[in-house]
C-alpha cells in the first residue's frame, strides 16, 4: 500500500512534467498563455516560487481541485490592490508617457504616435494587437484569447482628445502632465503643482493628475492594462476572451466608426460591449450605466420687419420677434419644467421593476449639486436629477436677437433665433419628436418654413417660424438590467468589490451606441471610472488618483465575471 501511494504521487508529478514540456529554460518561460497557465490557483509566496515549474503547477491545480479550495473573491480584490500598491510609480510613469503624446483628433501625426504607443503597451501584455486604418484616424484593435472561455467581453475606449488652448491652463501645459495635491480652487492658482513622491511613498488618493485626456479618455486605457497586469502577477485565471476597440476620433464625432464596425465585424464578435468613457457617479462609488439618451436638435427663427427699426419711431407698432420667440418658447414648458408639446412623453419605454429598484437605490446628491452650481431650486421640484434625466427633454441652448451690453441699440430687431436640443429616451424616434415640436409651433398660429422666407411669404403670413432640423440626431439606447449578462456584471462587482455599486438605468448625456447595436447586435453597459469634476473638454482637465486606483479594481472584477 505504501509503495502504491509513493508510485501514485510520483506518477502525478511526472505525467504533467512530460505534458507541459518539462522545466522552462528560463524563469517565466511557458508554453501556455501568461494569463491562462495552469498554475492559476497558485497564490502567495508559495505560488510565486513554484510558478516557473509547470509540473508543480499542475500538481497544485489537481490538489486544489481535489480538496475543494477556492480563494475568496474579496481576497482576489486584495491581491489586485496589493499589486497596485506595490507598482504605483510604474503605473503613473506609463500613464504620464501616454499623456505626454498630443492627441487632438485633427493632429493626425501625433494620433498615430498614440496608436503606436498603445499597440506596444498592449503587446507587452500578450494582447494580439493591430492598428487598423480607416478613412480618418486609425482604430487600435486588441484581442486576448482564453482557452475554454465562457464569454467574449468587448471594451471600447477612445485615445483622442479635445482641442486645447495652452494659455488657459494654469501653471501647466496640456501635454506635460503634472500632479497637484488636490483640485484647483475656482479662480485661484492653488494648490500648486508638486513633484512626484519618492519611490518609497504612495500617491495619496486625493492628489490629481492634470493633463489633456487624463480623464477623457486615457485613464481607462491604463486602468485596463494594469488590471491585466495585476491578474497575471497573481496567477489569476481568466474566464473570458477580451477584445479592445480604441477609437482615434471620438472627439470628432467618430465619423469612421461605422466603417470600421462594418468592415471588421468578423473581429468583433462578442457577448457584451463595455463603454469605458465619462465620469462615474457623484458619490465616487463604482458605477454601471445601462443606457444613454439620444439627441436631435433644431433652430427656430421668427420674423418681424425685414430690417431693424428705431424703437422710438416704431416701437409699440411693429412686431417684435424677440418677444414673440420668448412667448413661443414659454408655451413649450409649464412652470414645473414639464414639456407641454402634445405627445412628447407618449413613446417612452417604462423602466422594469428591477430598474426602478436600482433608480431608488441611487444615493441622492441633489443638494450638493445645487450648492456646487449655485442655484436654489431645480426646474422640476418633484423629481430628483437621476429620475429627471430618464425623461425626454427640450432645452433652449441659446437665444440671439439684436444686441446687448455695450453694443445694445435702441431698435426693434428684425429676427430672433433660438437653438434647441431635444434629448431622447428609449422609444423616442428623433424625426417623430421633432415633428411634434413643429406641430406645436403650428398650433401657436405660426406658418412654418424650412428656408428663409421671401417677401411674398412675409407679407402673406403674420406669424412665420423657420425651423431647421439637425441631420446628426440619433436614438437613445438602453440595455435591460434584467438580461442574464447584465445580472452577471452586477454580481461580479458586488462579489469582488468592497464598495456598493451604483446602478444607473440611463445617463443624461448622449452617445451613438445605436451604431454598435445596429451593426454588432450586442448589448452594452457603460463603465465610467473617472471623477465627475474632471473638467472634461475644458482647460485644466484632471483625474483624481483614487479614481484611477478604483478603476483598476473595477475592471479586474468585470474581466473575472462568471
Amino acid at each position: 500500500m505504501k509503495r502504491m501511494t509513493i508510485f501514485a504521487m510520483v506518477w502525478l508529478f511526472f505525467i504533467p512534467l512530460v505534458i507541459s514540456g518539462g522545466y522552462p529554460k528560463t524563469p517565466g518561460e511557458h508554453k501556455v498563455h501568461p494569463y491562462m497557465h495552469p498554475g492559476s490557483l497558485c497564490r502567495g509566496s508559495v505560488g510565486i516560487c513554484i510558478r516557473p515549474y509547470p509540473a508543480f503547477q499542475w500538481f497544485l491545480l489537481f490538489s486544489d481541485s481535489l480538496l475543494g479550495k477556492e480563494l475568496p473573491k474579496k481576497q482576489l480584490l486584495d491581491n489586485v490592490r496589493n499589486y497596485r500598491q506595490t507598482h504605483e510609480h510604474a503605473i503613473i510613469k506609463e500613464f504620464f508617457q501616454l499623456l505626454s503624446i498630443p492627441n487632438v483628433s485633427h493632429d493626425h501625426e501625433n494620433i498615430r504616435k498614440n496608436a503606436a504607443f498603445i499597440k506596444k503597451q498592449m503587446e507587452k501584455r500578450g494582447i494580439t494587437t493591430q492598428v487598423i486604418d480607416t478613412p480618418g484616424n486609425p482604430v487600435v484593435f486588441g484581442e486576448l484569447k482564453v482557452k475554454g472561455a465562457a464569454r467574449t467581453l468587448l471594451f471600447y475606449v477612445h485615445y483622442d482628445g479635445q482641442p486645447v488652448d495652452p494659455s488657459k491652463w494654469i501653471d501647466s501645459k496640456p501635454f506635460t502632465p503634472i500632479i497637484r495635491p488636490g483640485k484647483l480652487k475656482a479662480g485661484t492658482t492653488t494648490p500648486k503643482p508638486i513633484p512626484l513622491p519618492s519611490e518609497k511613498n504612495p500617491f495619496p488618493e486625493d492628489w490629481r493628475i492634470y493633463a489633456r485626456s487624463a480623464s477623457d479618455d486615457k485613464a481607462p486605457i491604463i486602468a485596463l492594462l494594469t488590471a491585466l497586469d495585476a491578474l497575471k502577477a497573481n496567477s489569476i485565471f481568466l474566464k473570458n476572451n477580451i477584445k479592445f476597440i480604441l477609437d482615434g476620433e471620438e472627439e470628432a464625432g467618430s465619423p469612421n466608426l461605422p466603417y470600421f464596425l462594418k468592415n471588421y465585424k468578423h473581429l468583433l464578435k462578442s457577448d457584451i460591449l463595455f463603454m469605458c468613457d465619462g465620469p462615474g457617479y457623484f458619490s465616487g462609488d463604482p458605477t454601471l450605466i445601462y443606457g444613454v439618451r439620444g439627441i436631435t436638435s433644431i433652430s427656430i427663427t421668427v420674423y418681424g420687419a425685414d430690417t431693424h427699426l428705431h424703437s422710438g419711431h416704431y416701437g409699440n407698432w411693429t412686431p417684435n420677434p424677440a418677444v414673440r420667440l420668448a412667448r413661443l418658447l414659454a408655451s413649450m414648458k409649464n412652470k414645473n419644467g414639464k414639456v407641454t408639446v402634445n405627445g412628447f412623453y407618449d413613446t417612452m419605454v417604462p423602466l422594469s421593476p428591477l430598474e426602478k429598484k436600482a433608480l431608488n437605490a441611487i444615493p441622492p446628491y441633489d443638494e450638493e449639486l445645487k450648492k456646487l452650481y449655485g442655484f436654489a431650486v431645480p426646474e422640476n421640484k418633484e423629481k430628483p436629477l437621476m429620475e429627471s434625466i430618464l425623461y425626454p427633454s427640450l432645452n433652449v441652448n441659446g437665444i440671439r436677437s439684436g444686441w446687448v451690453g455695450k453694443q445694445a441699440r435702441t431698435i426693434v430687431p428684425s429676427t430672433a433665433t433660438a437653438s434647441i436640443d431635444i434629448r431622447l429616451v428609449k422609444g423616442n424616434d428623433p424625426a417623430d419628436m421633432v415633428q411634434k415640436v413643429i406641430d406645436h409651433i403650428k398650433a401657436q398660429g405660426y406658418h412654418v418654413v424650412s428656408t428663409e422666407p421671401d417677401r411674398e411669404t412675409r407679407m402673406k403670413y403674420p406669424f412665420i417660424a423657420k425651423v431647421v432640423k439637425s441631420e446628426k440626431g440619433y436614438r437613445a439606447s438602453r440595455t435591460s438590467m434584467d438580461l442574464p449578462i447584465s445580472k452577471s456584471v452586477i454580481k461580479a462587482l458586488s462579489e469582488y468589490s468592497d464598495r456598493k455599486t451604483v446602478l444607473i438605468p440611463s445617463l443624461g448625456g448622449s452617445l451613438p451606441i445605436y451604431i454598435f447595436e445596429d451593426i454588432l447586435k450586442v448589448p452594452f453597459i457603460g463603465i465610467p471610472v473617472v471623477n465627475y469634476d474632471n473638467n472634461q473638454h475644458q482647460p485644466n482637465e484632471n483625474l483624481r488618483i483614487g479614481h484611477l486606483w478604483q478603476a483598476i479594481e473595477t475592471f479586474a472584477a468585470v474581466i473575472l465575471m462568471d
